[in-house]
């Protein structure tokens, strides 16, 4: 976590100073301001995280800094706790009014400052939490719902030319193709399931047992499930001679490597070429799928492990999940995600897992 920063505005040094005692031995980032314009000038530069205001000061007093920080979009979720010996009702109203959270009355309290300092830092950040948490959710039901509905729609599309053959006796030498059709359209969507039901299990997995397996099984399974796609592109996957041992848990383990090697030959040469291997490092093992394909740019692997984003679009379609997953995985298992890509040389995914 960044440290947070907190912003003191007073044009008494004497207070200043004795907030900062209190507020300097926790892991914060004080910044000072002495009067109401240097303040807003500093949130404007950089926001803070909380706003310490006295209400009392000559020019623009804490009420008018309150109130044109709200004023702002892009700065009124800052929490504003004014600072004041005002005890009159009507001037916590207007401190209210105006945009403040809470107030702390002079002469200050040390424990009480504290607890409200760290009480609304708390509430921001679960604020912020959430709202990421209710942006990923939007994300993540938009590309599910995408890709079911125009899964499904092919199913029925397809389901419906092969009623209209046979009540038309039309030529039904193209029966096997559509059933055929709809046969991977259901596996699509059944995968598009399997990797939802995944994605949630990496999350709600308390107490996964992690330990030593053997990764030869593993791709031995990945091969077995890959047996068609493998067969259609006419490739044999080139593999080490030797597997090392990591700790793990073998079912996601298995995930990873289906999710890696249906991307490599999703977007690799044509012909696609994919290898595997591995990489001991001190305490880990670093593997890697390594692919033919065109590479990716600096900005493409910025974005690349963004949940639910797709690449290549106009190449192949995807469920926009695989790399969501593969490093939720991964970071549950103890390790990371990553890749490795020059443009015009292929691209090396790789993940890390404990020996």
């Amino acid at each position: 976590m960044s440290q947070e920063t907190i912003l003191l505005v007073d044009d008494q040094p004497e207070n200043i100073a004795v907030l900062h005692d209190f507020l300097a031995q926790l892991d914060y980032k004080l910044v000072i301001a002495e009067d109401g314009e240097t303040a807003l000038s500093i949130v404007k530069q950089k926001a803070p995280d909380l706003i310490l205001l006295d209400v009392m000061m000559p020019g623009t007093n804490g009420f008018e800094v309150c109130r044109q920080i709200k004023d702002n979009k892009q700065l009124r979720e800052i929490p504003v706790i004014f600072i004041t010996a005002l005890v009159e009702v009507h001037d916590k109203v207007q401190g209210f009014e105006v945009g403040g959270v809470d107030y702390i009355t002079k002469p200050f309290q040390r424990e009480e400052v504290l607890a409200r300092v760290r009480a609304h830092l708390t509430i921001t950040r679960q604020r912020q939490e959430l709202q990421q948490k209710n942006q990923e959710l939007d994300a993540f039901a938009h590309t599910v719902a995408h890709d079911l509905k125009n899964t499904l729609s092919a199913i029925g599309s397809h389901a419906e030319l092969i009623k209209y053959t046979i009540q038309n006796e039309g030529n039904l030498e193209q029966l096997p193709e559509l059933a055929d059709f709809i046969f991977n359209s259901a596996y699509k969507a059944s995968d598009i399931i399997e990797a939802l039901l995944l994605l949630a299990g990496s999350s709600l997995y308390q107490n996964l047992l992690i330990e030593p397996f053997d990764m030869a099984y593993v791709i031995k399974k990945v091969q077995i499930r890959m047996k068609i796609q493998l067969a259609e592109a006419s490739i044999t996957l080139k593999l080490p001679e030797q597997w090392t041992y990591a700790q793990g848990y073998p079912a996601w383990v298995e995930e990873i490597w289906f999710n890696y090697i249906s991307n490599a030959l999703k977007y690799g040469g044509k012909p696609p070429q994919i290898e595997l291997g591995q990489d001991e490092l001190e305490n880990s093992v670093r593997f890697w799928v390594r692919d033919n394909g065109p590479g990716l740019t600096k900005a493409q692997q910025a974005k690349l492990f963004v949940p639910f984003t797709r690449m290549h679009t106009d190449r192949a379609e995807g469920h926009g999940l695989g790399l969501s997953i593969v490093q939720r995985i991964a970071e549950r298992l103890g390790g990371n995600a990553g890749v490795d890509s020059i443009p015009g040389q292929g691209s090396l995914f790789y993940f890390v897992l404990p020996k």
